[in-house]
């Protein structure tokens, strides 16, 4: 392909991926053709953004300009690693998650493939359009797509009230972001977003310190409230258990982090060197954030539920990763700052893999016992062995065990945070190892919260839900295709960590830091750290090999089958004596006991006691703004009473303001 070529023909292709709208109008289409056909379209789109990504990695920008609404306002794109990565990270999760939809709606009738073709591939295609925008306009008009066209998609299943009332919650704080980022890029450009509204002008005229904290504070907002950070994270929790698995996937490991370019973007390339307060706000909000989150997991009871929390705790990470870049940076430490900005980059790649696979291997499990409610699920291991394995990889990724792909990106943060000593700054030095410590503690939480969710659900006996069968071949191939990767990327980091190495080169003066093997990861030197993903793999196998044979060769003739032992019970024990998810928790529980607010339901005289854990930025945030938000209101419709000479005033009024300050 050439050089040249990749970026238009991402464009063309963009826009050839938007044909399963078309599709679903022809009536004399049958719908399997329409459910295949549609999402191969978004296949083979993002087979091309995988290509061009890669591609992109290591080549020189690229630019192009199509004419738009305006004669001076026009579609302005740009390709270069920082995209190019991003969209590498998009054509994989849209690559299986387009892969699994084809199974997932198998069943699903007319009218519900056309409410999932008409805003999916838009929804694909806004996300590129946002990592190839050059400007401020074709930006937020993709963002704004991208926003739309998700809410759209989480209102698929049904149009019962918690669906609409977490659609209404994604898209209420999604606006609020956009308004944000509108603001921003109003600063940026001087108030000119028609002829300063490109970001390389933009760029060039950000030189006031006050504007560019008002802008940093702002994107912060915008862009934290797509993260899901402290405290705009409550539509997470909301949105993807509504949204179909596919969806959620796309949502949590390429929506997620679009937010995350848009940050190294507009803070990194396009704002001035920064206040000194900039990276551990962002490293303190990160750790925030990432606690909260963990521990929420822990103690959810379902499975998607539990995965939107732990996609928060992965975006607190990264943030923590970005935060201290940014402090190393700050410090003209380099080589420190760009060990820090590839862990999160790593981060980001990582979480899309295995996240996706869990969301993924969730809804294989919503579609075979109907139920996403840990507490009665169990023993799935036994109806599908093969979706429990490949899960299996994905937890093992999350939980950051080697040699998966987990544990290289935070094995790589945490050295980082080893340099700390090599900060000028005495209060520095003395922070920082306090959030290593939260970071370590931030990974111990979700290895627990991680192990609940295949522990209660694939192990032990069936509570109730049994699945009568595998997932289909689209479903597995799919979660296959990403379990492959969460192993190759740990095998290898170090190519990963070369490829990454163009950012950091883009964004911090060319600093990288040293070259890495295809088996070795060294972050600084030889001899201060090295790891070798492929000593661990060869450990393990020869472990396994070595207890095989020798239990073998002592016990192998005497080998016989016999209930396993269950604590104590009686061997007819009901599966109810089995750990609830509530019950596997309860060690969090008594440790954070005093922080949380627990919910019990004694009515009705059942022998089970539904226990419910609520959010306190519910009680804390959101209620008290929504009621200061209808008192506003409520003043405001006042001054709609219908007389048509008050509005004819208001009119003249507006313009008066308009004419002064704008004129």
């Amino acid at each position: 392909m050439n050089s040249g070529d990749c970026l238009l023909w991402v464009l063309y292709a963009s826009l050839l991926a938007l044909l399963p709208t078309v599709l679903v109008a022809i009536p004399a289409l049958p719908i399997r053709w329409k459910r295949s056909l549609g999402f191969l379209l978004t296949v083979a789109f993002c087979l091309l953004l995988i290509v061009v990504g890669i591609h992109a990695l290591a080549s020189p920008a690229l630019h192009a300009s199509i004419p738009g609404p305006l004669t001076d306002l026009a579609w302005q794109f740009t390709l270069d690693p920082l995209s190019g990565f991003f969209l590498l990270v998009l054509g994989s999760v849209g690559f299986a998650a387009s892969l699994h939809a084809i199974g997932y709606f198998h069943h699903g009738s007319q009218s519900k493939l056309k409410q999932v073709l008409l805003p999916y591939p838009v929804f694909v295609t806004a996300m590129v359009w946002v990592l190839l925008a050059a400007n401020a306009y074709t930006f937020l008009v993709a963002w704004e797509l991208m926003a739309l066209s998700s809410t759209f998609l989480i209102l698929v299943e049904g149009q019962d009230q918690r669906r609409q009332q977490a659609a209404y919650l994604y898209l209420l704080i999604a606006h609020i972001g956009a308004l944000a980022l509108f603001i921003a890029f109003a600063l940026l450009s001087h108030g000119d977003l028609i002829s300063n509204g490109n970001f390389q002008r933009m760029a060039q005229l950000s030189d006031s310190p006050i504007v560019a904290n008002a802008v940093f504070g702002l994107t912060l907002l915008g862009f934290g409230a797509k993260l899901g950070l402290l405290p705009l994270h409550a539509w997470l929790p909301e949105a993807h258990p509504a949204a179909p698995s596919p969806v959620s996937a796309l949502m949590s490991g390429a929506m997620l982090p679009i937010a995350v370019y848009g940050l190294l973007r507009i803070d990194w390339q396009i704002l001035p060197a920064g206040a000194v307060w900039w990276g551990p706000l962002w490293l303190g909000l990160g750790l925030c954030s990432a606690l909260f989150a963990v521990l929420y997991s822990a103690l959810q009871t379902d499975m998607k539920r539990l995965l939107a929390y732990s996609s928060m705790e992965n975006m607190g990470l990264i943030l923590i990763a970005l935060g201290l870049s940014r402090i190393f940076a700050e410090q003209n430490l380099w080589p420190l700052a760009a060990l820090a900005l590839i862990a999160g980059l790593f981060q980001v790649l990582n979480h899309a893999f295995f996240k996706s696979l869990l969301f993924l291997g969730s809804g294989s499990v919503l579609h075979a016992t109907g139920t996403l409610e840990m507490s009665h699920l169990g023993g799935l291991i036994r109806s599908m062995p093969q979706t429990a394995f490949l899960v299996l990889i994905g937890i093992f990724a999350l939980a950051g065990l080697p040699p998966l792909n987990g544990f290289a990106s935070e094995w790589l943060l945490l050295q980082a945070f080893l340099l700390a000593p090599s900060l000028p700054s005495g209060m520095l030095r003395a922070i920082l190892p306090l959030a290593a410590a939260g970071v370590v503690l931030v990974t111990a939480v979700a290895a627990f919260a991680i192990v609940k969710f295949y522990g209660i659900a694939f192990l032990g006996r069936a509570r109730s839900a049994v699945a009568k069968q595998e997932a289909g071949i689209w479903e597995r191939a799919s979660m296959a295709f990403l379990a492959l990767f969460c192993v190759l990327l740990g095998v290898f980091p170090g190519r990963v960590v070369d490829s990454l190495s163009h950012i950091t080169a883009l964004l911090l003066h060319g600093s990288q830091i040293a070259h890495q093997s295809a088996l070795a990861l060294t972050p600084i030197s030889a001899q201060r750290a090295s790891y070798l993903p492929g000593v661990f793999l060869l450990g393990i196998a020869l472990s396994i090999a070595v207890v095989f044979v020798l239990v073998w060769w002592r016990f192998g003739r005497s080998l016989r089958r016999a209930p396993v032992w269950s604590c104590g019970f009686a061997a007819d024990y009901s599966a109810q004596t089995q750990d609830s998810p509530t019950g596997f928790s309860q060690p969090l529980l008594r440790i954070f006991g005093v922080s949380l607010s627990t919910l019990i339901n004694r009515q009705g005289g059942r022998n089970t006691l539904p226990v419910q854990i609520p959010d306190p930025f519910w009680k804390g945030f959101y209620l008290p703004w929504g009621r200061v938000t209808l008192w506003i209101a409520g003043g405001i419709s006042r001054l709609q009473h219908g007389r048509i000479t008050s509005y004819l005033l208001y009119s003249f009024l507006t313009l008066i303001v308009l004419l002064v300050f704008f004129r």
